[in-house]
């Protein structure tokens, strides 16, 4: 379970943003702006995410706080997956990153997939829709769906970029460390187990 002050911070921002975006009186837009500034102190004091980070973040949220989405693409062949090197920790993920705007998630996935492992890919079917918070035990700030798909490889090889320092083949059974943040052990056997089973229906929290 996450810890409980994690959830109050963010439950907190989500209140002050919505007041902030459709409230109109100016005492009450006060209230909203007090419970921002105590949401981002909770984050503030009790992550290591920089504070710069969390101001920046609270500043650029408008409008109805929504989750944030993290699309993946597994990649499997001879019974290897696909992983890139992530230069921010040094450890291994499924190729992917944040969804961008004007692309569907199939989209998402193979412009990550070019982008950080240097590969042409087709997302043929979904694996999974997850909660982030129930996968990993840490403190992030933010609510973040993930959105992982199995992908038939095309053709390509990794190519220098700013995200990634590699990729690789790994089997199951000798897997690198894990950039948990953005792919778990569980969700590598999600993977293989979907790849394998034709009939595998997608999970979700």
């Amino acid at each position: 379970m996450e810890k409980q002050w994690i959830v109050w911070a963010r439950e907190l921002q989500s209140i002050s943003q919505a007041g902030l975006s459709y409230c109109k009186n100016e005492y009450d837009l006060d209230r909203y702006r007090e419970i921002e500034k105590l949401s981002r102190e909770i984050i503030e004091k009790h992550t290591e995410v920089p504070k710069e980070v969390v101001k920046d973040y609270y500043l650029r949220e408008k409008g109805y706080l929504t989750p944030k989405v993290d699309v993946r693409g597994a990649i499997i062949v001879e019974d290897k997956i696909l992983l890139v090197k992530e230069k921010i920790d040094g450890c291994w993920s499924l190729p992917g990153g944040w969804g961008d705007v004007n692309r569907s998630p199939g989209e998402n996935v193979k412009k990550e997939a070019f982008e950080e492992a240097g590969v042409l890919v087709e997302p043929t079917r979904l694996v999974a829709v997850l909660d982030r918070s129930k996968w990993v035990q840490d403190t992030c700030p933010y609510t973040i769906y993930k959105i992982i798909m199995l992908c038939d490889l095309l053709e390509g090889n990794f190519q220098k970029n700013t995200e990634t320092e590699e990729s690789r083949f790994f089997s199951l059974d000798a897997l690198p460390p894990l950039s948990l943040g953005r792919t778990t052990m569980e969700q590598l056997v999600m993977c293989f187990k979907a790849h394998k089973n034709p009939g595998f229906k997608p999970i979700f929290d």
